[in-house]
C-alpha cells in the first residue's frame, strides 16, 4: 500500500511518469533534477531582479549625497529642510529606468509627487564614501566664491542662449531662475542658492520643465534641494514597458475610445506648445506610447521630457556632423536630418516635424475602436498628417491647418458629452 502511495505521489508531481512505473529509479532522478533546475532558475531570476533593482533604484544614495552637501552648507533649496531634517519627503515606488537618473513616486505635504535626482557622478566606479566630494566637484563647483550677482545673471543668460538659442524672451527666463534660487524670499541669492540652481540648469529635463512652466501639458515644479527636485505626481499611462507590448494589447489595456480621443486632443495641443513657444521651438525625439501620460480626468500630460530637446541643441549636434546616410544624422531616437552626400555632412533641418511623428503614433492609438462613421475621415486625416515633411518655417501655415482640422474633428465627437 505504501509503495502504491509513493507511486501515486510520483505520478502527481511528475505527470509524464504515468504508465511508466517500471522505471521508478530513473524517474525519481529526473524529477529531482527538474525540481533542482526549477529552484536554480527561480533563484537566478530572483537574483537578477534584485541586482537589477538595486542597480536602478538608489534613492537612498541620492538622498544621502544631497543631504551631506546641504549640511555642509554647499547647497540649499526650498525642500532641503523637509528632506534632510524633518523627514517630510516620503520616497515610495522606484520608477527609475537608468541608474544615473533616479525617479521615485513620493509624498510631500499630503501631495503625490515625483522625486528626481541624478547620481551618475556618484556611480562612476568610486566608493560611496567618496561620492559626495566627487559630486561637489562635478556639479556644485559654479559659481565660485566672489561671483557677483551681475556675473551670475550674465553667466545664466549665456548658458540659456547656448542651450535654447538667442531669444529676446530669455531675460524673463533668467528672472524665473533667480526667483527660484531665492526660495526664502530674502531678496538676495546666496552662494549655496546659486550653486543649487546652476546645478539644476544642467539637468536637461529640469530646464525644459522650467521653460514649459504654465503650460497645461507639462508637470509643475514644486521644489528642490541642490539638483534634486520635485514635480507633480507622475501621470497615468502605459509607462515604458508599453513599448514592449503588441499594439493590440496596448490598446486593450488602455482607456475607452472617447477618452483616447480626449488624450489625443491634449497631445496635439502639446505639439502646438512646443512649436514656436515663448522660449523657442522644441523637438520630440522619442515619440512612443510610453510618453503618453494622462491625469485622472484623461487630460494629456507628457510623461517624460527627457527626449524633448531645444531646436538649438539639435541643430548644434547635427550641423556639420560627418555622415554617409541620413541614419547617421539622428539625434535621440527619431530626430533625423538629411545627409548631404556630396559634402558628407548632416544638415541642421529635420526631415520630419513633431506633428508628423505624433500623427503616426495616433494612427495605432485612435483608429482601432473608432466610431464607424468617423473612421474613414479620421484615417484620411491621420495619413495625410503623418506624411508631412519639409522645413517647419516653410510649411508653418500648412502644419497649423492640418493640426487644427484634426483637433476639430476629434473635439466635435466628444464635446458636449461626459468625455469633454
Amino acid at each position: 500500500m505504501r509503495r502504491l502511495r509513493r507511486r501515486a505521489h510520483l505520478v502527481l508531481f511528475c505527470p509524464f511518469a504515468k504508465g511508466l512505473q517500471g522505471r521508478l529509479p530513473s524517474l525519481r532522478v529526473k524529477c529531482a533534477l527538474l525540481v533542482w533546475l526549477g529552484i536554480f532558475a527561480g533563484s537566478w531570476l530572483a537574483y537578477v531582479h534584485y541586482t537589477s533593482y538595486s542597480e536602478l533604484c538608489r534613492g537612498h544614495v541620492c538622498q544621502a549625497v544631497i543631504c551631506e552637501q546641504y549640511r555642509k552648507g554647499i547647497i540649499s533649496g526650498s525642500i532641503c529642510q523637509d528632506l534632510c531634517e524633518l523627514g517630510k519627503v516620503e520616497w515610495r515606488t522606484c520608477l527609475s529606468v537608468a541608474p544615473g537618473r533616479q525617479v521615485y513616486s513620493g509624498l510631500w505635504q499630503d501631495k503625490e509627487v515625483t522625486i528626481k535626482c541624478g547620481i551618475k557622478e556618484a556611480l562612476d566606479g568610486q566608493a560611496q564614501s567618496d561620492a559626495a566630494p566627487r559630486r561637489e566637484r562635478a556639479l556644485f563647483d559654479k559659481p565660485t566664491r566672489g561671483t557677483s550677482m551681475k556675473e551670475f545673471r550674465d553667466m545664466t543668460l549665456s548658458f540659456l542662449k547656448a542651450t535654447l538659442g538667442d531669444l529676446p524672451s530669455l531675460p524673463a527666463l533668467v528672472g524665473q531662475v533667480l526667483l527660484m534660487a531665492d526660495f526664502n524670499k530674502d531678496s538676495r541669492v546666496s552662494l549655496a542658492e546659486a550653486k543649487s540652481v546652476w546645478a539644476l540648469l544642467q539637468r536637461h529635463e529640469f530646464l525644459l520643465l522650467l521653460s514649459l512652466q504654465g503650460k497645461e501639458h507639462a508637470a509643475r515644479l514644486l521644489g528642490h534641494c541642490g539638483d534634486l527636485y520635485l514635480t507633480e505626481g507622475a501621470p497615468r499611462g502605459p509607462g515604458p514597458a508599453a513599448a514592449l507590448l503588441p499594439p493590440a494589447l496596448q490598446r486593450w489595456l488602455g482607456p475607452a475610445w472617447p477618452w483616447r480621443a480626449k488624450i489625443a486632443v491634449g497631445l496635439l495641443e502639446f505639439v502646438e506648445e512646443l512649436f514656436h513657444g515663448a522660449y523657442g521651438t522644441f523637438y520630440m525625439c522619442e515619440t512612443t506610447l510610453a510618453n503618453v501620460g494622462y491625469t485622472a480626468t484623461y487630460d494629456f500630460k507628457m510623461a517624460d521630457l527627457q527626449h524633448v530637446a531645444p531646436e538649438a541643441a539639435v541643430r548644434r549636434f547635427l550641423q556639420g556632423r560627418r555622415c554617409a546616410q541620413s541614419a547617421d544624422c539622428t539625434y535621440g531616437r527619431d530626430c533625423r536630418a538629411p545627409c548631404d552626400r556630396l559634402l558628407r555632412q548632416c544638415k541642421g533641418d529635420l526631415i520630419q516635424p513633431n506633428l508628423a511623428k505624433v500623427c503616426a503614433l495616433l494612427r495605432d492609438f485612435l483608429l482601432p475602436g473608432a466610431p464607424a462613421d468617423l473612421r474613414e475621415e479620421l484615417g484620411r486625416q491621420l495619413r495625410a498628417c503623418s506624411t508631412l515633411s519639409g522645413l517647419a518655417s516653410q510649411v508653418e501655415a500648412h502644419h497649423a491647418l492640418v493640426l487644427r482640422q484634426l483637433k476639430a474633428l476629434l473635439w466635435a465627437r466628444i464635446s458636449h458629452t461626459k468625455y469633454s
